[in-house]
């Protein structure tokens, strides 16, 4: 099974929302916040994965019901690559399914692709 989500977001509208804590927390992990302390300029991240979290949201065809965003931490592997990192109720909703994160921004816009997989194999009858 596979099913996609894509969203692509202002980066100035981001930079606009993280001006409220409220808005942090419910939004970001600390290890995403960590992530963001590291850059010079954290806005672009920001709306990466805020991109991410609603196209994650799209990829399980839900919307964000049942799961908080900050349980759908956007991380990044050695290379740069991102990846999901799921908690509480987001990971007990996705709990059978592998995801696929492509990242990208302008100075203007973020974007973001999900792909939600599972590896299951057919019976053969």
């Amino acid at each position: 099974m596979y099913s996609v989500g894509i969203d692509i977001i202002d980066i100035e509208r981001i930079k606009k929302s993280v001006s409220s804590d409220k808005f942090v927390s419910r939004v970001f992990s600390k290890k995403e916040l960590d992530y963001f302390s590291s850059k010079k300029n954290p806005y672009p991240s920001m709306a990466g994965s805020w991109a991410a979290k609603e196209a994650f949201s799209k990829a399980l065809s839900t919307g964000v019901r049942g799961f908080s965003l900050n349980e759908v931490s956007v991380l990044h592997n050695d290379f740069g690559a991102p990846f999901l990192e799921l908690s509480g109720k987001a990971l007990k909703i996705a709990k059978n399914l592998s995801f696929s994160v492509s990242i990208s921004h302008t100075d203007t816009l973020a974007t973001a692709v999900v792909i939600a997989y599972t590896l299951e194999k057919h019976a053969v009858k």
